[in-house]
């Protein structure tokens, strides 16, 4: 299995940037883990969690695989929880200088207001429908959508089916929402999994709109139902991701296999050393310098 160092380096990159790591307050991240510990209804599979451990030496951790920047994510799942996470999310990001600040919002009355607030700060949104249980769509949500196009901060946003469906899962409200604000930057979390082709569809069509690659590609994924990715789409997605619009994401600390098996995996796909180099570090070096992440220049 590759050591993530030694790939980096290889590439001739000084490090890796992953835009999909999750850091959560102790007792939202206690929870999460006995969700996968039970194989929950939203999981529907053994998945034991390879790195469980404090947040200051999973820290550590990223830092030893030369991860130079990644997310927290936090995401809401009832009212009133997404500004108690943000607060949060605002003073991990203080505290560990290689980490964006994140954000979160869910449908509830005063979003717009709080979205706007933050919008100044935060260097990426997650969303997450399939464990919020709520639809893209919620008209509760798009006086928010319209503050979160203007500013142009990244959503990184699982709507994908996998690993579980659910009513407010797929493309089709994804779809519905971009036909209302066209200028979103959305990143699709998991490659959309397993409605590979419907997202990549968005990604080509949506000039914000990108993917990420997390989980998507490790044999562990294919297993979950979506199977491989299909081989005849990988010409459009090397090009995507030349293109700027492909991310490095692996869900750390939440998977159930070492880090480095996300990195063979894209290594896998034969998509060459520049295509690797672009996902793996200069897509999301320039997403999180872009317009509406007003810190990230700053922070390096």
């Amino acid at each position: 299995m590759t050591d993530p160092r030694t790939f980096a380096r290889d590439l001739g990159l000084p490090g890796l940037q992953d835009l999909h790591t999750h850091f959560l307050p102790p007792r939202v991240m206690a929870k999460v883990r006995a969700q996968f510990d039970s194989a929950g209804p939203l999981i529907g599979r053994a998945w034991p969690l390879r790195y469980r451990d404090e947040d200051d030496v999973l820290v550590e951790t990223l830092r030893s695989f030369g991860v130079r920047r990644f997310t927290a994510l936090p995401y809401a799942h009832k009212p009133d929880m997404a500004e108690f996470l943000n607060d949060w999310a605002v003073g991990f990001a203080a505290r560990v200088p290689e980490a964006a600040v994140c954000g979160t919002f869910f449908p509830e009355p005063g979003v717009a207001a709080y979205v706007a607030e933050r919008s100044a700060t935060v260097e990426v949104w997650k969303i997450h429908v399939q464990v919020g249980a709520f639809t893209v769509t919620d008209p509760l949500l798009d006086e928010a959508w319209g503050v979160v196009a203007d500013t142009g901060t990244p959503v990184v946003l699982h709507a994908g089916s996998g690993p579980v469906p659910t009513e407010h899962t797929g493309p089709g409200p994804v779809a519905d929402l971009l036909a209302r604000h066209p200028r979103l930057r959305l990143v699709i979390a998991h490659a959309g999994a397993p409605e590979y082709a419907e997202f990549l569809r968005l990604a080509e069509a949506y000039e914000r709109v990108a993917l990420d690659t997390t989980m998507a590609f490790t044999p562990f994924f294919e297993e979950m139902g979506g199977g491989a990715y299909p081989a005849e789409l990988l010409p459009r997605l090397r090009d995507l991701g030349l293109g700027g619009k492909v991310h490095l994401g692996s869900d750390f600390p939440i998977i159930p296999y070492a880090y480095g098996v996300q990195l063979d995996a894209l290594a896998a796909l034969d998509l060459g050393d520049e295509w690797l180099r672009a996902v793996c570090w200069d897509n999301t070096a320039a997403l999180l310098s872009s317009p509406g992440t007003p810190d990230a220049a700053r922070r390096g």
